[in-house]
């Protein structure tokens, strides 16, 4: 996809994602900060602070492990070792106690499976709603691109799948 295309297609997905039902009803939203290539998650932040939400962001630790730091307006910002933007501070918050997490995506399928960037850090993080028999907390809702939507995903048995997804074009919820 082309920049503009992309920016185009960020903002429709921005904008059914702001308009579901769980968003609105969310109050802590736990929210990747956007690489180039990747859904552009921007306005969905910028809008959840408008609605007095809380926003959090995930942060890789030692150990494979993933915490999520609470962001703001004036929040600084670093790179970490991935070229990913982390806050350089700010109050922590345990994954379960998110409402819903806007999740980046590789590629997805019609059943919500997910590829991720293969390092495992969202399956290790939420590993415990795959014990739950009816895990309404938090819902993980990946955002994506149309093109990145693949026929088939074979899950391996660690994979945790996602409550729904948004494109441009479509959402696909878990059934």
């Amino acid at each position: 996809m082309s920049v503009p295309e992309r920016e185009i297609a960020s903002e429709k997905i921005a904008e059914k994602v702001i308009h579901s039902p769980w968003f609105r009803k969310a109050r802590t939203i736990g929210c990747y900060l956007p690489t180039p290539a990747e859904v552009d998650t921007r306005l969905i932040i910028a809008r959840a602070w408008r609605m007095k939400k809380r926003i959090f962001v995930p942060v890789l630790k030692k150990n494979q492990r993933m915490i999520f730091q609470e962001i703001g307006p004036e929040t600084d910002l670093l790179l970490n070792r991935f070229g990913i933007y982390e806050p350089k501070n700010g109050d922590c918050i345990p994954a379960r106690d998110l409402d819903i997490v806007i999740t980046p995506v590789v590629a997805f399928d019609d059943s919500n499976n997910r590829i991720g960037m293969g390092g495992g850090y969202y399956d290790r993080a939420f590993s415990f709603l795959q014990h739950r028999k009816f895990a309404f907390r938090p819902r993980l809702i990946g955002v994506a691109f149309a093109c990145q939507k693949v026929e088939q995903i074979a899950p391996n048995p660690w994979d945790i799948r996602l409550f729904a997804t948004f494109t441009e074009v479509a959402t696909a919820e878990r059934r």
